[in-house]
């Protein structure tokens, strides 16, 4: 099923070719004519590679020669790329002000070289298409066109609510039950949920985990994620931290079986381990004297097997995802084709909610019959296979989407996924394509997020108040990885094809294991959490083998130096080096890399200084910094006019920011966490028109005042959401970092506030506040007169608050009026 992806590919290859820009380039380059000859033979072949994808199943000489068509297709981005890279080294070159000094840092920058050097490169391009077009007669190909996509264009579904769950109440209560009876006071029971992938475990596990009335029964509820790799030390880990929220990597089996014991003893808690595929007796028993630690003994019960959903059931979950509320009374033709992709679901969740979901942007009476008639219903699968309903909605994707979503196949099954990690990936892979102009490539990540998670590929796991989190189901995670074959590699899974997006822990593979093959490689994850290997020269040895990386991610190895051969990954779009405690600096040859778009160097607490020219990262789009400087230099930071992210975290000397912030003109998001030694923000923040989320965490000196004077000129402002904790000199929240905002901020956190006593009067101006969170601010006595005047004002939250929330108790609170009007209320007592 990779091979399908040729046709799309050359799509795109295609369309990168004849666009204006390249155009430009052709002629500056004096490339013109080779450039057409191109376009034109990679027409040729595209137009007879659908059929060619079809008739692959039949024959394994043209399966051979859809690899190298792709491989083809591969080789010309990388050649688009190069011509991409000229062209930015060029924009710096031209900068009025910097003359031979950049030239000298630009070594090799000559333009009758370069221009010998691409146009022999096309030359040879065109030699391998040709190669390939000639074969084309033997196989006896036709021109076909484009698969039928059912594309969206009404509003999508993040997920399906606990609410609109079908057909479990019964199963929900049964567990219910068993968690209320008294048991001996001596045991832990154990009930096992069992059935098929699909049928709605974990669904049912989560409805029980919500369930209000047993809320005030259980003192503590633990949800815990089982990997395949079953690790019991792993395992103590993360119960510890659903249950505490501390993060305890460091600790040996004996220190973590103290912190659990600690934890748990005496308490009356649920605790859910969800996805448990292994099945080693030895582990669990293992896992069995853990608990025993804790309590005497583990009862266990019969398993509870979860049954397949009734048929009507079923009919009703996929037509609430197919249609609107009662829209289904209008399409009765569509109904009754609905009703007979239901019964080939044979009672599987899973596979009716991606149907579902699939069809319900579509009201075409021949896109539903494809579906229900589809060839792959027919495949050999085993009883209650539903692989070929999910097969069914990928093949159904559009092309964005499937490279997209098979991508992240080279993660863990259990992966918890947010979109501020996802989406620079997926851009640095060249992946976010959009039909409108102009458009964000964040926006365009987003939009894809949403899709997908509307059409159940991707799982929503936890909303916060900054992101969120997603996942894969398991069965889900296995049609990735059929669809990718050998392109995507994780641990354990190797191969000789041709790896294109590598993930390889050295905790559990010694670095002499790395595919030989690493000449296409587009993606390396490198997992070195404790530091055992040495890394750095085998990140030097990978490097040198790998000229086509786009994303090389390496959080938390603990190399000293960075090779400085990675000057010469001039496709470089994403570099991750996050949590190196060794670090002390980066070659300034980093700043050649004029693709780079992602830097990483957050929580690398040993950085001396940034790279000196740093302002030559013309693409930098997310920079994340940790540094032990003062001040940061000039002409740095703030000449990276492209920056819509910059976050400053655990930064413990830095005493200002750059004072010509307001440079950064196409800024969206600022976060400035950890350090504890920053006295101010510099007024240029002010002037930032573009901004939209804003984040100030933990700065023990920072004062946030700013006289009157200083207030009168604000230009428009685009705040959607603001954070603010842990300001311990704030006495009254800032009111000009709101100032030209109060129309547009959506979501509002402040926390951690310990001399804040009142919220101020301009608190009612917010109209488009959503969502409200108040977190220890044990002064905080009262809210603001007016804010039941905030009609847009869905969710509050108070915790932390001991005065403000008996003011906000329900219906007897002295506050209560000014709230009562909002939806979701959680007030902490």
């Amino acid at each position: 099923m990779a091979e399908s992806f040729a046709f799309e590919m050359a799509a795109k290859v295609s369309e990168k070719l004849g666009s204006a820009a390249y155009e430009r380039i052709s002629l500056a380059w004096g490339v013109r004519e080779e450039f057409e000859k191109l376009k034109q033979t990679l027409a040729a072949i595209r137009a007879v590679v659908l059929d060619a994808e079809q008739q692959q199943a039949r024959n394994h000489e043209l399966t051979h020669w859809l690899k190298k068509f792709k491989d083809a297709c591969y080789e010309m981005e990388n050649l688009i790329d190069e011509f991409e890279i000229q062209a930015l080294r060029r924009q710096v070159l031209e900068q009025g002000s910097i003359g031979r000094k950049v030239r000298r840092f630009f070594s090799g920058s000559n333009p009758l070289a370069i221009r010998f050097r691409m146009g022999n490169k096309i030359k040879k391009a065109n030699e391998m298409l040709n190669d390939i077009a000639a074969k084309t007669a033997k196989f006896h190909l036709t021109k076909k066109h484009e698969i039928n996509v059912i594309h969206r264009e009404r509003e999508t579904y993040s997920f399906v609510k606990t609410s609109s769950v079908i057909g479990r109440d019964e199963a929900k209560q049964h567990i219910v039950n068993f968690l209320r009876d008294p048991v001996d006071e001596e045991d832990i029971p154990v009930l096992p949920i069992v059935g098929i992938g699909g049928i709605g475990k974990t669904t049912l596990a989560q409805l029980v985990f919500n369930e209000e009335s047993l809320k005030s029964y259980i003192e503590l509820r633990i949800w815990v994620c089982v990997t395949e790799d079953f690790d019991i030390r792993q395992l103590m880990i993360k119960i510890i931290k659903s249950a505490t929220g501390r993060e305890c990597k460091d600790m040996n089996k004996e220190e973590l079986h103290k912190v659990l014991q600690d934890c748990l003893n005496g308490k009356r808690f649920f605790m859910v381990l969800d996805d448990v595929w292994n099945e080693d007796k030895k582990k669990w028993s293992e896992l069995k004297d853990l608990f025993c630690k804790v309590a005497t003994i583990i009862g266990t019960t019969p398993q509870y097997d979860l049954e397949h959903l009734s048929y009507e059931n079923c009919l009703s979950l996929f037509l609430k995802l197919a249609f609107k509320e009662g829209e289904e009374k209008q399409h009765d033709n569509l109904v009754r084709i609905g009703e007979g992709i239901v019964q080939k679901c044979k009672g599987v969740a899973l596979a009716v909610k991606t149907l579902g979901s699939l069809l319900c942007s579509t009201r075409v009476q021949h896109d539903w019959e494809l579906v229900r008639d589809s060839e792959l219903w027919k495949l050999k699968q085993e009883e209650n296979d539903i692989l070929p309903a999910l097969k069914l909605s990928y093949d159904h994707l559009p092309w964005y989407l499937k490279q997209c979503f098979a991508f992240c196949s080279v993660f863990p099954k259990d992966f918890e996924f947010n979109p501020l990690y996802l989406i620079p990936l997926w851009m640095a892979n060249g992946f976010l394509q959009s039909p409108y102009e102009n458009e964000e490539p964040e926006d365009i990540g987003n939009r894809y997020i949403q899709e997908l998670l509307s059409r159940s590929f991707f799982q929503q796991v936890e909303d916060k108040f900054l992101t969120f989190t997603f996942k894969m189901h398991d069965l889900v995670h296995d049609l990735a990885l059929s669809v990718v074959q050998n392109e995507v590699n994780s641990c354990n899974h190797y191969s000789t094809g041709n790896v294109r997006h590598l993930l390889f822990d050295l905790l559990k593979q010694d670095g002499s294991q790395l595919p030989n093959n690493l000449s296409c490689l587009q993606s390396l994850f490198l997992l070195d959490e404790e530091g055992k290997a040495d890394s750095e020269s085998l990140i030097a040895k990978v490097i040198s083998r790998s000229k086509h990386l786009r994303v090389l991610h390496m959080s938390g190895c603990s190399f000293e130096h960075l090779p400085n051969n990675i000057r010469y990954l001039k496709q470089l779009r994403y570099l991750n080096l996050a949590y190196n405690g060794n670090i002390k600096r980066l070659p300034n040859s980093i700043c050649n890399l004029q693709s780079l778009e992602i830097l990483d160097l957050g929580g690398c607490t040993r950085i001396e200084e940034l790279p000196k020219d740093i302002r030559y990262l013309i693409s930098l789009r997310k920079l994340m910094v940790t540094t032990k400087q003062t001040r940061l230099q000039e002409n740095g930071i703030c000449c990276l006019s492209t920056l819509r992210i910059l976050a400053f975290f655990e930064c413990e000397n830095l005493e200002k920011l750059c004072e010509d912030i307001q440079n950064l003109t196409a800024l969206r998001e600022l976060y400035i966490e950890e350090c504890n030694n920053l006295v101010s923000l510099p007024q240029g923040l002010k002037y930032l028109t573009t901004l939209e989320n804003l984040a100030i965490v933990n700065c023990e000196k920072l004062d946030l005042t700013m006289e009157e004077l200083e207030l009168e000129r604000k230009e428009d402002g685009s705040l959607r959401k603001l954070w603010i904790g842990g300001v311990p000199k704030l006495e009254s929240l800032p009111q000009w970092i709101l100032l030209g905002s109060t129309k547009t901020l959506q979501h509002l956190y402040i926390g951690e506030l310990e001399n804040v006593s009142r919220l101020p009067t301009w608190f009612q101006d917010l109209t488009s506040l959503q969502s409200l969170y108040i977190k220890n601010c044990p002064k905080l006595s009262s809210l603001a007169e007016g804010m039941q005047h905030l009609t847009a004002l869905k969710r509050l939250m108070i915790g932390g608050c001991p005065k403000l929330s008996k003011r906000c108790i329900e219906e007897t609170g002295e506050d209560w009026p000014k709230i009562a009007h909002v939806v979701d209320i959680i007030v902490e007592s």
